[in-house]
């Protein structure tokens, strides 16, 4: 009887997660809740209801290198943010719509993992990434002296790019060759977008596309427990730390 209740609670809370959480997760929200159980138990009724977190295959990129710009230097090795609008840091993942490329560009707050601003194209330029961190500055109106940091791709190395940046009064940080981890934050909501609403599923126009990412946004600020703030939200963490 005490597992048959468990396990309901169990699945409303994967449900609600939209069948991305594993059993740690599971575990977390369930204390959250006040229930007293071990992982290992959670792990058995996960497999006994046939529970199964969604998850992405990781591609290793083939791109080559390019070159360093010196003039932007790497300025989260001595930085890290300890509030918020402190560091954004930007990035750029290609998805399918029937069989074409579209470019999805992301700003997010380093501190609390929230994505402050995102923009969806058919072209990685520098239009692509602008309106992305346009659309953060209107929502966030951070203050002189954020670090807005991303990989060295021309679509923010760009002199449209930069200037914007400056007008804004941020400082451009970049990524150099040999050091992926770099820019891990963004690459990690990729990898949890991917994994959660975009593979295993098709795409045929730019609207159903627009409309998942639209809907995933929020649900990740909001909702979507990170391990790395402590099993909270986004959203949350920056409520307990304001």
């Amino acid at each position: 009887m005490q597992d048959r209740k468990l396990t309901a609670a169990i699945q409303d809370i994967f449900q609600r997660s939209r069948r991305t959480y594993g059993s740690p997760r599971v575990h977390r929200k369930l204390a959250e809740l006040g229930w007293r159980t071990s992982r290992r138990r959670v792990e058995r009724l996960m497999r006994a209801a046939g529970l199964r977190a969604r998850v992405a295959t990781i591609y290793k990129s083939k791109a080559s290198l390019r070159r360093v710009f010196s003039r932007n230097p790497n300025l989260l090795w001595k930085h890290c943010a300890k509030k918020p609008n402190e560091v954004w840091v930007s990035d750029v993942t290609y998805l399918s719509v029937a069989g074409s490329w579209r470019y999805l560009a992301v700003v997010m707050d380093q501190n609390s993992r929230r994505i402050v601003g995102w923009s969806l194209g058919r072209g990685r330029g520098v239009s692509l990434t602008r309106a992305a961190f346009d659309q953060a500055l209107r929502r966030r109106r951070p203050p002189r002296g954020l670090i807005f940091h991303s990989d060295r791709g021309i679509e923010y190395a760009g002199l449209a790019m930069e200037g914007r940046l400056k007008a804004a009064g941020a400082r451009q940080s970049m990524s150099r060759g040999g050091c992926p981890g770099d820019n891990s934050h963004a690459e990690s909501f990729f990898h949890s977008l991917k994994a959660d609403v975009i593979h295993g599923f098709r795409f045929d126009d730019d609207r159903q596309l627009r409309a998942c990412i639209r809907s995933y946004v929020p649900f990740y600020n909001v909702y979507r427990s990170h391990s790395s703030l402590g099993f909270v939200s986004p959203v949350e963490y920056e409520r307990r730390s304001a």
